[in-house]
């Protein structure tokens, strides 16, 4: 039979319930009011919360393009995120202990609990507490959830009129979190690109990880994105096929068909004074006609330094719709050109499509083990993603060398003769093909 104590002493305070309740008056029913109004303000700002940091990406552009005085408050809260989360935090503790305080105040105004103290805690602590979860919080934010506009449209005042009202101690506690922040990130161990990067190398190393080399190149280019320069992939100078200004339209027509580019810079007296950039497809309509003024048809160029990191490269080559850039250098002077295909090789690897004629452009060959003869116009970049080696191992002796031409160049400090060797990092290089003060074909012969 089980036990029926706790049964009894359930049944013992059921009929001392009438007897401890004292009755509402004027002044408990107005606590009553006051406390149901900041319950339900105490959800809004709960809901508010919620409301306003699940706003995507997508609907902040939305608030963006529209000029209407709503849509400037809402977004003047989201630029303070960490006020906006400070103000929340702090009216929401305030009312809390409003309604808590209110609401002792109450249950002792309409009972008595001198003779069943614990009824009285159960009351004032479990009861309390679990409408004040329920109401003003978890009810709030999941309807916050689902329709986060309409939260936001109720409390987007009523949150500027709370930051402006706890400023002076919304202030304190920002700069406060700051400090606790700044110290955190102290410690906090960095991964660094290069530390990520001999991850994936050791990932492929792993019995139990099976990593596809190609995909362990992506991961790898991935890693070191942020870190290469335009210079390091730019086509160089002496290689930019590029249209005279002067010349006519039956000339541009012959460099067009000959080069097969659908993008071409066009210069006037040098490759230092751009003019802009000739879309081949603008020019698809006039094909017949012997002489267009296809002058007109030039598009204005996009201009970037050498030492532009190529991650923000192709953000702006994104924002401003566009694949083609003039790589200058510190004077001005035209350095090259980088494309939108350029970038993306250095994480996809080489990209050929149809018109890409095979060794039209010769890199490099491998002609042995652990030897390969390339182009010396060659990058840096490419030559060591070619033979397998890190991006950075020639920064000692490269200088201001952004080709394998230049980095012999700098290895020797003067110009090298036909087959002479220098060695670098365990690497020999042997001038093969020289044209009058230009190296052509350099053999790589890793020795390790």
């Amino acid at each position: 039979m089980e036990d029926p104590e706790p049964l009894l002493i359930l049944l013992t305070y059921i009929p001392s319930i009438p007897s401890i309740f004292i009755g509402f008056t004027f002044e408990s029913i107005i606590m009553l009011l006051v406390i149901a109004l900041l319950l339900l303000l105490s959800g809004m700002i709960s809901g508010s919360e919620i409301a306003f940091f699940s706003i995507n990406p997508a609907l902040r552009d939305e608030l963006e393009e529209s000029e209407s005085k709503s849509s400037i408050s809402i977004l003047k809260l989201l630029n303070s995120p960490k006020d906006l989360l400070a103000g929340i935090l702090i009216s929401n503790n305030f009312i809390n202990i409003g309604i808590v305080l209110l609401s002792t105040l109450f249950t002792q105004k309409i009972f008595d609990f001198s003779q069943t103290p614990i009824l009285g805690f159960v009351i004032q602590v479990v009861l309390i507490t679990s409408v004040l979860l329920l109401f003003g919080e978890i009810m709030p934010k999941i309807m916050a959830k689902q329709k986060p506009m309409v939260f936001i449209g109720i409390m987007t005042k009523p949150l500027l009129i709370i930051l402006k009202v706890f400023r002076p101690l919304i202030f304190v506690l920002s700069k406060t979190t700051s400090v606790i922040d700044k110290h955190l990130e102290n410690k906090k161990p960095q991964l660094s690109m290069e530390d990520l990067s001999d991850v994936v190398d050791l990932a492929g190393e792993l019995d139990n990880m099976e990593v596809e080399e190609e995909d362990k190149k992506i991961l790898k280019g991935i890693a070191t994105f942020g870190d290469i320069e335009v210079s390091e992939i730019m086509k160089a100078r002496v290689d930019v096929k590029a249209l005279d200004y002067d010349v006519e339209f039956s000339v541009v027509i012959e460099h067009i068909q000959e080069w097969g580019y659908s993008r071409i810079p066009v210069y006037h007296e040098s490759l230092d004074k751009i003019k802009g950039v000739l879309y081949v497809k603008d020019l698809l309509s006039y094909l017949d006609e012997d002489d267009l003024l296809w002058k007109s048809k030039i598009r204005p160029a996009f201009f970037v330094p050498e030492n532009k990191k190529i991650n923000d490269l192709l953000q702006e080559f994104r924002a401003k719709k566009i694949h083609l850039a003039i790589v200058v250098d510190e004077y001005g002077g035209t350095s090259g050109i980088v494309t939108l295909e350029d970038v993306l090789e250095e994480i996809v690897g080489e990209i050929s499509d149809e018109y890409d004629v095979e060794n039209e452009d010769f890199q490099f060959k491998k002609i042995a083990d652990n030897t390969w003869v390339f182009e010396a116009k060659s990058s840096i970049n490419d030559f060591c993603k070619a033979i397998d080696l890190d991006n950075d191992i020639f920064d000692e002796v490269r200088g201001e060398a952004d080709s394998l031409a230049g980095l012999v160049l700098e290895l020797k400090g003067d110009f090298p003769k036909i087959h002479e060797k220098l060695m670098s990092q365990d690497i020999e290089f042997e001038v093969l093909e020289m044209d009058k003060r230009r190296i052509s074909r350099v053999k790589v012969k890793k020795l390790f």
